[in-house]
């Protein structure tokens, strides 16, 4: 088990390095400080323009991709590889990890992201079928509402209602990793939904039935 554990902190350490934060320090400028105030894509993106919130979605979907393939297999000095934990334990600990990392970043006083490029990142690479089919709805949920947490929440639980179909009863630990990414990504995007609730909520883009028909 301290192979997990060491494991499930390096993961976690590398998704806290925040790619808002990081291209913002090259730029000159504190996502933190503009617009939403949140270090995430979307905030990026409507403050800083296409080629800043790019490079921030290259970094954090890379991250988590990049701590899943990397990690698992490393032999720790002095640690190694425990034969009593499973290596698919490992690889989705490991993922895990990752998001937790960019949604509480010990490096930015555990104030981050809210996850959903990191966590797409990773479904792509660990259930493409269930990442392809998360990206779509994605895609057509932020089409039809404008939101983006709707949207990233939606394909959140599409991307696990995918999983289980595809994965269970083999595949336990993957099924685990969409459960316990769901659970993080609505947590992390409560505050959304609160805002959706209440009607307050900015929405990212107008709806396309508004765009086709000239409403509001």
């Amino acid at each position: 088990m301290l192979e997990l554990g060491l494991k499930f902190t390096l993961a976690y350490l590398l998704g806290g390095v925040l790619g808002s934060l990081l291209v913002g320090h090259f730029r000159g400028v504190d996502i933190r400080k503009v617009g939403s105030g949140n270090p995430g894509g979307t905030n990026a993106l409507r403050t800083q323009g296409k080629v800043f919130a790019l490079l921030v979605m290259i970094i954090d979907v890379g991250k988590g991709i990049l701590a899943a393939a990397l990690i698992p297999p490393l032999a720790l000095p002095l640690v190694g590889l425990d034969p009593g934990v499973e290596r698919p334990m490992v690889l989705y600990a490991v993922a895990f990890g990752a998001i937790v990392g960019h949604v509480f970043p010990v490096w930015f006083g555990f104030r981050g992201g809210k996850g959903g490029a990191t966590a797409a990142g990773l479904v792509l690479y660990l259930a493409p079928v269930a990442g392809a089919v998360m990206l779509g709805a994605w895609l057509l949920i932020v089409s039809l509402t404008g939101f983006v947490g709707l949207a990233t929440v939606g394909a959140a639980l599409v991307a696990l209602v995918v999983i289980a179909f595809a994965a269970l009863p083999e595949q336990i630990g993957l099924f685990l990793f969409g459960c316990a990414t769901a659970a993080l990504v609505i947590f992390a995007h409560r505050g959304n939904i609160q805002r959706m609730m209440n009607g307050t909520e900015s929405r990212f883009s107008r709806p396309i039935v508004s765009r086709l028909f000239g409403g509001k």
